[in-house]
């Protein structure tokens, strides 16, 4: 059965662990959603992992509307949770709710994802009043990562172990029906957890968080240039996957691709009878 905002905001009080990993696609959606997983993320994080780029921020509300549709394709009965992506709330909190809702209505997720702490309260507070379900994004937040010195764990502190439980307690209070938390010290993470009503999902923020979410093509062993400390590879296809291709390509060139069993037979005279 479909997640809904209202399980998710639940899970906490039932001790029920929350498992979301990052899908593009409607292929890799179908695969997931057979697998009892709860929440997909189209995330921004597309822009790096499907269109080869260096970061998050040149990603589009067009491009995300583009992979989530596919998404929901794949997978009509999942529960997709979809990036804002940078410069679509920060303007204006009307700028905010306008996207958001788009989103849910023409990409037709279930939720949205945005990046930061108290400084974007307000938005998340018109985003729920209208209506858009918001996962709230603290500790290191890709959209703006060069202004934390680039991709490291945050929290390490007092002062900035502080900010992010305050972060975490606003966001709660102005209605994100979740908190992510990414590359946070483990301690910090489950101190977070603990005071929040709401549930947690950890990248990088240890086991005591109340759900944990992953990229597709890192779980699975697929994206080979690095590789996150917080990764576990569940499998690893990238040798899988270029092993098969290079057989391809050589039964191909040896002719032994397409064999008969590939191929479609005729009756053996049919063809004597055009003209050349």
């Amino acid at each position: 059965m479909k997640m809904t905002v209202r399980d998710i905001r639940d899970s906490k009080q039932n001790g029920k662990k929350l498992t979301m990993l990052t899908a593009y696609d409607a292929t890799m959606a179908s695969l997931f959603s057979q697998c009892d997983i709860d929440m997909l993320l189209v995330g921004d994080s597309l822009g790096m992992v499907m269109l080869g780029r260096e970061a998050t921020v040149s990603v589009t509300m067009e491009e995300m509307i583009h992979h989530t549709r596919a998404v929901r394709r794949g997978a009509p009965e999942a529960f997709i949770v979809t990036d804002m992506p940078y410069g679509s709330y920060e303007i204006t909190s009307r700028q905010a709710v306008e996207n958001g809702v788009r989103l849910l209505k023409e990409a037709e997720c279930d939720m949205v994802k945005v990046e930061g702490g108290r400084v974007i309260c307000d938005t998340v507070r018109r985003m729920t009043d209208a209506g858009v379900p918001v996962m709230g994004h603290i500790g290191l937040t890709p959209q703006t990562a060069s202004q934390l010195g680039g991709f490291k764990v945050q929290g390490k502190d007092l002062e900035s172990a502080q900010q992010l439980v305050d972060d975490a307690k606003s966001l709660q209070s102005a209605g994100a029906s979740c908190v992510l938390m990414e590359c946070v010290p483990s301690a910090l993470a489950a101190l977070i957890t603990d005071v929040l009503h709401v549930p947690t999902i950890g990248i990088g923020a240890g086991v005591h968080c109340g759900g944990q979410v992953l990229v597709g093509q890192d779980m699975l062993g697929m994206f080979e240039k690095f590789s996150p400390k917080f990764v576990k590879h569940y499998c690893k296809l990238a040798p899988l996957i270029k092993k098969g291709v290079s057989d391809y390509c050589a039964e191909v060139r040896s002719g032994q691709f397409p064999s008969e069993e590939q191929s479609f037979a005729s009756e053996p005279d049919i063809y004597k009878q055009i003209k050349l």
